[in-house]
């Protein structure tokens, strides 16, 4: 395992057993609201602390980018990307469906990917041009071709409502041309999911850099696509994102289609 890669899967695990014991005796927590239905509790605080810690103390010069801190360490070319709980919703409902999530970017390209879930003690893994793991296993996206057998995973907004109306569009078609959709509110662990080919896609509007980084590496590592709802690059500066096999891909980009407005769209150089 890359060493970079290896520090991160023990940031992660760090991370697992903090959110873990705190899982135990939710009542206890401390909770605040970010906005309107985004909370934030003492747990995503220390874990990404715990997180924080153990990537500096290898790394000390990195910078990195943290859903609660922000960013830090100047301009390095190495900038860690962590949500140190994805799922937070879920996790303060006791709903065992949340995760950890690194990335690191190198010079802007993403090498390295951690996404750990504590519930099941899945950890996924990935470094560019070596392939995506579960668990020390090689994992690859799904070999299934129509979207009509399909079962591809989604986000529903909750938190800022502007495309609400153009996500239930795209919802309704996807529903009606696909095996099944699945939302179990956790992006990171969605995209991971697509890389192991538990789900044949997915897709969500308005994701957040610390989301999409881990699991968008993954996806590519396991030999699947991940563009903006046109195919592009831009998926992870406008956080619309398509993800999926090769040929579930491209069926799903036809279904999201007639449903794009400008907003949506690949922004323009």
């Amino acid at each position: 395992m890359h060493p970079m890669l290896n520090t991160a899967v023990k940031a992660a695990r760090r991370a697992g057993s903090i959110i873990t014991r705190a899982s135990q005796n939710i009542d206890a927590l401390t909770v605040r609201n970010k906005r309107h239905n985004d909370y934030v509790s003492e747990v995503d605080h220390a874990a990404e602390q715990a997180i924080v810690e153990t990537l500096l103390e290898a790394y000390p010069n990195h910078a990195i980018l943290g859903e609660e801190g922000g960013k830090q360490g100047g301009d390095a070319d190495y900038l860690w990307i962590i949500d140190p709980l994805d799922g937070t919703t879920n996790f303060l409902h006791g709903f065992p469906q949340y995760c950890i999530s690194i990335a690191l970017q190198h010079r802007g390209v993403l090498e390295q990917a951690v996404v750990y879930d504590p519930n099941r003690n899945d950890l996924f893994t990935a470094t560019k041009g070596r392939g995506a793991f579960l668990n020390d296993r090689r994992i690859r996206v799904s070999k299934r071709t129509k979207l009509q057998e399909s079962l591809i995973g989604t986000g529903l907004p909750f938190r800022d409502f502007t495309h609400v109306d153009t996500y239930l569009g795209m919802f309704k078609d996807m529903m009606q041309k696909t095996s099944g959709i699945r939302r179990p509110g956790s992006a990171a662990l969605d995209l991971a999911y697509v890389a192991c080919g538990w789900y044949d896609g997915f897709w969500e509007i308005g994701l957040s850099k610390w989301d999409v980084a881990a699991g968008g590496l993954l996806v590519l590592e396991a030999g699947g696509l991940v563009g903006d709802f046109e195919g592009n690059e831009s998926w992870m500066a406008t956080g619309n994102i398509a993800a999926g096999n090769p040929k579930v891909f491209g069926q799903m980009l036809q279904v999201l289609a007639p449903h794009l407005t400008p907003e949506l769209k690949t922004p323009a150089e």
